[in-house]
């Protein structure tokens, strides 16, 4: 799903930030000569994801290095599993570790949270949403890693799709207005999504013939409510204050997605390691 020239891209921006002019505590400690092997392991359960990118910035600063992937991105690891094994010249592949770590950790924390929402919705017809709340520059690896993790993309960026939300209408003077406005300049295959909190909204979105509806923070009665207006006729969207405690009552309420900020803003990163299998 990610671009190769994006990657690139990124690997080098990341090993620039960390390393800058040079290590200098390789430089001085590591002999130029010595090599070794190194294995990447899970330190507890987890869901993999940006093991190929981990493996992007050992190849890109030692291009001399020898990666074998164990996993790949979506894999169930358990705890002590072998991800990936590195081997090669031993200056380079310790300047590179913490980068490749960084990556693999928050990404697959991201991946492991999401796969915990997923599976608190099981069973309904609820799909998860990701959405645009990502780390600044980071937008399109959080979005592969949430989608690793088991949930769909949102948009990926603004020029994605129209969603009306409460200051446009504000602007605009009401939902009718706004979504006219957008029909007439849409492209043929992009979606109009209406933000609404009440349920009156609800009613007007409908009738404006918006594509799809979020319901913005609003209480079960009030979602249960919006399920029966709509009637099938769109897609409803649910969002606002979801968490794992709340999100399976979300989904018996019959929207169909639920989108969750909290898979890419608010996850913990993951404990991977890097650690000396032999010194050659």
């Amino acid at each position: 799903m990610i671009d190769r020239l994006q990657i690139q891209s990124f690997v080098e921006r990341a090993l620039m930030e960390d390393i800058g002019f040079c290590d200098l505590t390789s430089e001085l400690v590591i002999p130029a000569h010595a090599s070794a092997q190194f294995a990447i392991n899970a330190r507890h359960a987890m869901v993999i994801a940006g093991i190929d990118i981990a493996a992007a910035v050992f190849r890109r600063y030692v291009p001399e290095s020898v990666i074998k992937l164990e996993v790949e991105d979506g894999a169930r690891a358990t705890k002590g599993q072998i991800l990936a094994r590195v081997s090669g010249p031993a200056r380079g592949l310790l300047s590179a570790e913490r980068t490749a770590l960084n990556i693999l950790q928050h990404l697959s924390g991201i991946a492991t949270l999401t796969a915990q929402y997923v599976e608190a919705i099981g069973g309904t017809r609820a799909v998860l949403l990701d959405t645009r709340k990502t780390t600044p520059g980071l937008r399109i690896l959080e979005k592969h890693a949430a989608h690793v993790g088991g949930a769909k993309n949102h948009r990926l960026g603004l020029a994605d799709g129209v969603m009306i939300k409460d200051n446009h209408i504000a602007v605009c003077g009401s939902i009718a207005a706004a979504v006219k406005r957008a029909q007439k300049g849409i492209p043929v295959l992009t979606k109009i999504e209406v933000e609404a909190d009440r349920l009156d909204q609800v009613a007007e979105a409908l009738a404006a013939g918006a594509d799809m509806i979020l319901l913005d923070n609003m209480s079960l009665e009030m979602l249960r409510e919006a399920v029966r207006m709509s009637a099938g006729r769109v897609p409803l969207e649910a969002s606002g204050g979801v968490n794992l405690e709340t999100i399976r009552g979300i989904a018996e309420t019959g929207v169909d997605y639920i989108s969750v900020g909290r898979i890419t803003q608010s996850a913990p990163a993951v404990d991977i390691g890097l650690d000396e299998i032999i010194t050659l």
